[in-house]
């Protein structure tokens, strides 16, 4: 028996046959041919691999103690490797970067956790809930300093002042709430919205808030007397309701974004509207202010991010995205901005260009929240996917 045959990569034309001779076969095998696989087979495992080579994972550290969506992530302004985060297994954690041991689970919540924040000194950590409560933590004891209480409904954001321990919530019995957090003394509710508070924000010299709703209206308090010294509305501003907000660091100007996909600036002392960042087509999920650049990054479910120049009221790039965007987050002082996205992938942007610095894989779904480390070295992504992941970005300093 004499068997011919093409070389591997090769073709049969002027190449020599290659013989084998029946006394070079040391032992014949009877395939069955029902044992072959079928072609259809070979197809769904060449998927397979494909599937592997997108099974790619660049985090450096994965927290994976939530059994079920995780919705917020916030990281201490103080020490580097501290980490908070909540979601939809009714638990938050405090955990740390490269630590598998020590997390501790933060308990008491009898729904959703929301919202997670620390203070600025570092010492309290603030954890809120859809079950109407905000549980306040001490980092260095890890001990449950108080329970804030006051709201029936369940609370969509918080914020710490930006030098003291005073808190304040947007709940969705359409009040915003404001706490000493040293005496878990509730201090003033600020009424006036129609629907659920969505956003809000001390200004950042403390002497004023500003939030948004679903009523479509921005309204800027006194948080002394808890009375409104301006309500934005109507023509030439959001039609719909607000999403997100950001106020820059003069304290001087709000930054709005709504689900009607518009984006307007407000300037804070007067309440006026002053100008409008037009670009998006879809509901707009995030807005961030870079602290160096006169500039504003807004994401969008039109699967853009947007810088924007907030003095010339001009778009400088648009960055495309496969999916909608979820989340932002400036890079500290840099010029780079990240963002989260329903594909699951954060992305590193320059923001000078616009081109796309890096692409990080790992979570398999939904990136819900974005959150920079105090050294920035380390960027966090929590997902709907369940897990927490960390990824390096000291080389965007």
């Amino acid at each position: 028996m004499s068997i011919s045959g093409e070389l591997p990569g090769g073709g049969s034309d002027g190449e020599e046959e290659v013989f084998i001779n029946e006394e070079d076969i040391i032992h014949e095998i009877t395939i069955d041919e029902e044992d072959l696989p079928d072609r259809d087979d070979d197809d769904e495992d060449g998927g397979d691999r494909m599937d592997d080579s997108e099974d790619v994972d660049d985090s450096t550290y994965i927290f994976q103690g939530h059994k079920d969506e995780v919705f917020t992530v916030a990281c201490s302004p103080t020490d580097a490797s501290l980490v908070a985060s909540g979601g939809k297994d009714d638990r938050g954690f405090l955990w740390r970067i490269g630590s598998a041991e020590g997390a501790l689970e933060l308990t008491g919540h009898r729904d959703t956790v929301s919202t997670v924040a620390f203070s600025s000194d570092g010492n309290l950590l603030a954890c809120g809930s859809f079950d109407g409560q905000i549980n306040v933590w001490s980092t260095a004891t890890r001990s449950l300093q108080g329970t804030l209480e006051g709201s029936g409904s369940g609370f969509e954001w918080l914020k710490w002042h930006p030098r003291g321990h005073l808190i304040i919530a947007g709940s969705e019995d359409c009040n915003v709430w404001m706490w000493n957090a040293d005496h878990n003394a509730i201090l003033n509710t600020f009424a006036g919205h129609s629907s659920t508070v969505t956003c809000g924000d001390f200004t950042p010299d403390g002497k004023l808030i500003c939030t948004g709703s679903d009523d479509a209206t921005l309204r800027i308090w006194d948080p002394r007397s808890a009375q409104s010294r301006h309500v934005v509305r109507g023509h030439g501003y959001h039609t719909d309701g607000l999403t997100c907000l950001s106020i820059t660091l003069d304290s001087q100007t709000v930054v709005s974004g709504s689900k009607d996909s518009s984006v307007h600036i407000v300037n804070v002392n007067s309440g006026q509207v002053v100008g409008s960042l037009v670009g998006h087509t879809n509901s707009i999920e995030c807005v961030g202010i870079s602290s160096s650049y006169g500039w504003a990054a807004t994401g969008s479910m039109d699967q853009k991010l947007i810088i924007w120049d907030l003095a010339h009221q001009s778009n400088r790039c648009t960055c495309e995205h496969d999916e909608g965007v979820t989340s932002l987050a400036w890079l500290g002082s840099s010029r780079f901005v990240a963002s989260g996205c329903i594909d699951g992938k954060v992305r590193i942007w320059d923001s000078l260009s616009g081109d796309c610095a890096r692409e990080f894989r790992g979570h398999a779904d939904v990136v819900q929240s974005l959150a920079v480390t105090a050294d920035g070295n380390a960027l966090v992504a929590v997902s709907t996917d369940g897990s927490a992941r960390v990824f390096g970005i000291s080389m965007f300093k």
